[in-house]
């Protein structure tokens, strides 16, 4: 019984840190789901050039899609026009990080992690982008000018919504959807990260595992083929951190996780050839390797900021994370009972 008390108490350290961060990211997403458009995104990655995988970059990194809900993402890009470069970029930078997985990430691991995060997902998805454009020759795709459903209503007409309207389904999206389709996941990676923390001896890390490079190429094997979304990452790589793992291994385990997994390798491989897949998994793993070395090397310039593992200076009062985490739980349980109840109503 303390065992259990102790992981869930573990566990729930790191939920109540990133609840306020995640309900907000959870709003900012639902705000950025009704807003963009990929029609007119895929216009301008068309072409097989580098502004195209810059753009496809640029715009999967606040989208918070996981490793499997990006794959029809990415194919209706590929549909609808996108260059395979472009579309590779974008199967790259959405997975790794997501507004909320972002704000997750400062409420953990402080804001130089989350800054190098974010622009080290950026650079790993423009290399894929520019070598699978290079190495891998392909005609300029069609862009196909199909009807579109309103993403509020379905209607593929010209219409209009008052702010309300449009209000209420950013919040269906955000506290519904979103929250059904990682809920579950967020949870188990907080548990696992609870565990960690508890059971872990202080000394793991260093005596059997190790440091440097060594670290970083065992977090990518056990991260690549891991379906683990970008949010549920961040408390286990955090409690690793807190157990003596480097940060560059960290940020490893934190791009190889959401990034891949044998669902869109599988995917990658059967929609856009074998080439592709080993271009895929070489940026990624080569990419994250050297930025994560180079993030050691940041870090033994500025040690104090591995001070923002958790314990970095707090931004937000006890009682609002505490709030914010009671709600995010009650959402996480709803979500999951609506789902649970809509799966047996399909089977009857």
């Amino acid at each position: 019984m303390n065992t259990i008390i102790g992981i869930l108490s573990d566990s729930y350290l790191l939920f109540k840190e990133m609840a306020p961060y995640l309900l907000f990211g959870f709003i900012i997403a639902g705000v950025l789901h009704i807003l963009v458009d990929t029609r007119t995104i895929s216009r301008f990655l068309s072409k097989r050039n580098f502004s195209s995988v810059i753009i496809a970059s640029i715009f999967g990194i606040p989208l918070p899609l996981c490793s499997c809900s990006v794959i029809p993402a990415a194919m209706s890009l590929r549909k609808e026009g996108a260059s395979r470069g472009a579309v590779l970029s974008f199967l790259i930078s959405a997975p790794t990080t997501g507004v909320d997985s972002i704000l997750a990430t400062y409420s953990l691991l402080g804001w130089l992690f989350t800054a190098y995060r974010v622009v080290a997902s950026f650079i790993i998805g423009v290399i894929a982008g520019v070598l699978a454009n290079f190495l891998i020759k392909e005609k300029e795709p069609e862009i196909k000018n199909e009807t579109h459903e309103c993403k509020l209503c379905a209607n593929s007409g010209e219409h209009s919504h008052s702010f309300f309207y449009a209000a209420k389904g950013v919040l269906k999206y955000a506290f519904r959807d979103l929250v059904s389709d990682s809920g579950v996941a967020l949870v188990i990676g907080v548990v696992i990260g609870g565990t960690i923390s508890y059971f872990m001896p202080d000394d793991f890390i260093t005596r059997y595992v190790g440091g440097g490079i060594k670290a970083m190429f065992v977090m990518l094997l056990i991260g690549a083929p891991m379906y683990v979304c970008a949010t549920a990452s961040i408390p286990i790589a955090a409690a690793l951190m807190l157990k003596g793992i480097n940060p560059g291994a960290a940020f490893v385990f934190l791009m190889a996780g959401p990034a891949t997994n044998i669902v869109t390798m599988t995917v990658v491989a059967k929609s856009m050839g074998w080439k592709t897949l080993v271009v895929y998994l070489f940026s990624i793993g080569a990419g994250s390797i050297i930025l994560g070395l180079t993030l050691d090397r940041i870090y033994s310039y500025a040690p104090e900021a591995l001070k923002g593992v958790i314990h970095h200076e707090a931004f937000l009062p006890a009682g609002v994370k505490t709030f914010a985490s009671i709600v995010l739980l009650g959402l996480i349980f709803y979500g999951y009972i609506s789902a649970k109840a809509a799966g047996k109503t399909l089977k009857n």
